[in-house]
């Protein structure tokens, strides 16, 4: 029996495959309400369990308790297999990092079918986490489960981390890395997620953004006071919109001083990479129905923006009276989050003085601009020159038949805790169509897509190991 012949066998577990992800669809687990999670996380052990791994889970003691009972931080599922065969060299060990949350539903009255039911309709299944990130969860799990069936043992050392708070900025990831080290300890991060274009070729992604989140808000009255007063009282959504006025350009570009010291040129490497990248402008543009691109980029600049350049975007805005008819007042507060995208070798927190310290020298004072730090995540990138970018981009290419590397991701997730805690590189591939709908109403997964790439990291944990010997025979 070869490998062939164990995709032939996943391809006749499509309902097996469906079925679990089922199970873990209809337990709700979305971490903004703290709703669901650690229930989650036992229907994830389980069906790890039920798969032939060894599972724990794991939780972070928090007021003295000790460790296995109640924290801030909800638990994260910990698995493990080892390799029985004896090699005389010491079997390299791969991860799958995945997470249990979801996006909460709203607006619950745009879905057309239940979000927590998983029904199935021909190539689709329907439901919040469907593609982010229950159906790549079952992937990864279900080619362990069946390579252990096959062949009876796994090539590699097999661990998973699955986590519940990657949708709300794994607040606590950094903290399970540093106390858990040894337990994750590995070789090499599948990471969580994985995109396939519209041409269904699967984009291979080897970094992530960074991220920096804060609210500003803006005080003025103590109450609401009558509009007619605003000649004398100043309204605090005024102080708020002239803030927000000066961080950036009509182009986009930020205007905080130094915001831009520390970014760099991406290599020759990585430029040869994002050169052979493509996207499809036209379905983009009718995807999300808009007309044309901020400052008309096109072309290999669409990548580029998308890889290179920090962002500075208003994610919401509360102020004053929105309700039906009319109500005339000056509001009291006025506040906006604002997310900031990050590119390699900027600091959140450095990055976070610098827009305090702008705010603050353009007129503004504390007392009446309070400025909050919600989140911050640094950007990480692995070397697009790792053997591990072979082995992920081979192992594709034998399923679906091509494949495309992408120097990272627009998007954020705490891959630099992993590369800080773990020092391994970290590479995306995965079963998410890019058109999914994740985070919005009627998120679907394609059941041809979870069956692809469920052989895809069977190929890819082959490769993984076999890499030992040959790494083991290169001069130093």
């Amino acid at each position: 029996m070869d490998r062939q012949d164990l995709f032939s066998y996943i391809d006749s577990r499509k309902d097996d495959v469906i079925a679990d992800l089922q199970s873990l669809i209809r337990q709700r687990s979305v971490s903004a309400k703290k709703q669901g999670l650690e229930q989650c996380a036992a229907v994830v052990a389980g069906i790890m369990i039920k798969a032939g791994i060894n599972t724990r889970i794991l939780n972070l003691p928090k007021d003295g308790k000790p460790d296995g009972q109640s924290s801030m931080a909800p638990p994260i599922v910990y698995g493990e297999v080892k390799m029985k065969r004896k090699t005389g060299r010491t079997p390299r060990t791969l991860l799958f990092y995945n997470h249990y949350d979801v996006q909460p539903e709203d607006p619950i009255e745009l879905w057309e079918h239940d979000p927590y039911e998983g029904i199935v309709e021909g190539d689709y299944i329907y439901g919040r986490g469907s593609s982010d990130d229950k159906g790549e969860l079952i992937t990864r799990i279900k080619a362990v489960e069946y390579y252990l069936k096959f062949f009876g043992d796994v090539p590699c050392n097999i661990k998973f981390l699955v986590e519940g708070e990657e949708e709300i900025g794994s607040i606590h990831v950094g903290e399970y890395l540093a106390k858990y080290h040894d337990d994750f300890a590995c070789d090499g991060v599948i990471w969580e997620f994985g995109y396939v274009n519209e041409q269904n070729i699967p984009i291979i992604t080897l970094g992530m953004k960074g991220l920096l989140f804060v609210e500003l808000t803006a005080t003025g009255p103590t109450r609401d006071a009558h509009s007619s007063l605003a000649v004398l009282i100043e309204n605090p959504a005024w102080k708020l919109v002239r803030a927000l006025n000066k961080l950036t350009d009509t182009s986009g570009r930020i205007l905080i001083n130094d915001w831009y010291k520390e970014v760099r040129d991406l290599t020759e490497s990585e430029k040869a990479y994002l050169n052979t990248e493509s996207f499809d402008e036209i379905r983009f543009k009718t995807e999300y129905g808009i007309h044309s691109f901020l400052n008309n980029v096109q072309g290999v600049e669409i990548q580029k923006a998308l890889v290179t350049m920090p962002t500075c975007n208003i994610a919401g805005m509360i102020s004053g009276y929105t309700g039906e008819g009319a109500k005339t007042i000056i509001p009291s507060t006025a506040s906006v989050k604002i997310d900031f995208r990050l590119v390699p070798e900027m600091d959140p927190l450095v990055q976070f003085e610098r827009l305090k310290k702008y705010l603050f020298d353009n007129g503004f004072d504390e007392r009446s601009l309070k400025v909050r730090l919600l989140h911050g995540e640094a950007a990480s990138r692995t070397n697009v020159d790792d053997p591990f970018v072979d082995v992920v981009s081979e192992s594709a290419r034998e399923v679906y038949g091509d494949a495309k590397i992408s120097v990272s991701s627009p998007a954020t997730g705490p891959m630099d805790s992993f590369s800080k805690n773990l020092n391994v590189p970290c590479i995306s591939i995965g079963s998410t169509f890019i058109y999914s709908k994740m985070h919005s109403p009627n998120e679907f997964a394609r059941t041809d897509l979870l069956l692809k790439t469920t052989k895809c990291m069977c190929g890819i944990m082959d490769r993984f190991a076999s890499q030992n010997s040959m790494t083991e025979n290169q001069p130093e």
